[in-house]
């Protein structure tokens, strides 16, 4: 079992064997939060913090019958401990968790985090409810935004779905541009469909541009950087001139929404067609905006 799963095992744990989903997400993130490496990542979401990640490890464990779901909760099943398989700086913070909020309700909880914890409540449905208006206001100066026009590159290599999201958010990023030609991903959270739920629920819009991407075929055995720069000749030479109506329709999207984002897989920008196709979209008539991969 993943080191991960033991936390969520051992919180439900000293809870009683049973947590609300929402007060579980709350207690995880404040858990979480404290770790020199979380275990978790999370995003500002409708209740405030939120992990998908851990939400697709407690339907694992539902499946795998560790836990029970309903509509509202989660229970663990078996007697073992899982406290005790923790290390002790983790075991510290799952004993604190419990004496400092065991009498806390689902609203408290969401209040707590959302007043100590201000960008995580800026998408929430619930803070107008639980905050008064200094503590709402000390939200809203946690929303990013600019109105600076900006084309963003951004890759999903080696870094969580939360903190893939959270780059988009905090660059104020309205709208995510596919630019892979196959959207798949064995990767949790990248394929097409999961990314256009995921982006959808943060307010931010989802387009594919599957002609523009490298055929599969195009990738196979790049060892090294050399490997890499002739794919992209050919690219450049094969590709690029027969998309350019699609090279302005992204320009287009970018003056009517400001903030758009091209996104592949690779972290390393040069190991990526996005470098270059973001390079022809700038040479194109009517640029007069800024280029940032991120």
């Amino acid at each position: 079992m993943f080191y991960r799963r033991k936390i969520i095992l051992a919180l439900l744990e000293v809870f009683g064997g049973r947590l609300p989903k929402i007060n579980l997400q709350k207690l995880l993130f404040l858990i979480t939060h404290r770790q020199s490496k979380p275990a978790y990542e999370f995003i500002p979401y409708k209740f405030g913090s939120y992990s998908y990640s851990a939400n697709a490890d407690l339907t694992a464990m539902v499946k795998h019958g560790f836990l029970t779901e309903d509509d509202n909760s989660f229970t663990k099943k078996d007697k073992q401990s899982y406290l005790s398989l923790l290390i002790e700086a983790d075991r510290k913070l799952v004993n604190l968790a419990y004496s400092v909020f065991k009498n806390y309700d689902t609203d408290a909880l969401m209040k707590h985090t959302y007043i100590n914890h201000q960008y995580y409540a800026i998408n929430s449905t619930t803070a107008s409810r639980l905050l008064n208006k200094e503590q709402l206001e000390k939200v809203s100066a946690n929303r990013p935004f600019s109105g600076k026009t900006i084309l963003f590159t951004i890759g999903y290599e080696g870094i969580s779905l939360e903190a893939y999201l959270n780059k988009l958010l905090k660059n104020d990023v309205r709208v995510l541009a596919d630019v892979r030609n196959n959207p798949l991903s064995q990767k949790y959270g990248f394929s097409k469909n999961q990314l256009i739920r995921y982006c959808n629920s943060l307010n931010i819009e989802y387009v594919h541009f599957a002609e523009v991407g490298v055929q599969p075929g195009e990738r196979k055995e790049l060892n090294d950087q050399s490997d890499y720069d002739l794919l992209f000749t050919r690219y450049r030479e094969n590709t690029l001139p027969k998309t350019i109506s699609t090279q302005n329709r992204i320009l287009d999207l970018l003056i009517e929404k400001k903030r758009i984002a091209l996104t592949c897989f690779e972290a390393n920008i040069c190991q990526c067609h996005r470098k270059h196709l973001s390079e022809a979209i700038i040479q194109l008539p009517g640029w007069r905006f800024e280029l940032k991969h991120i």
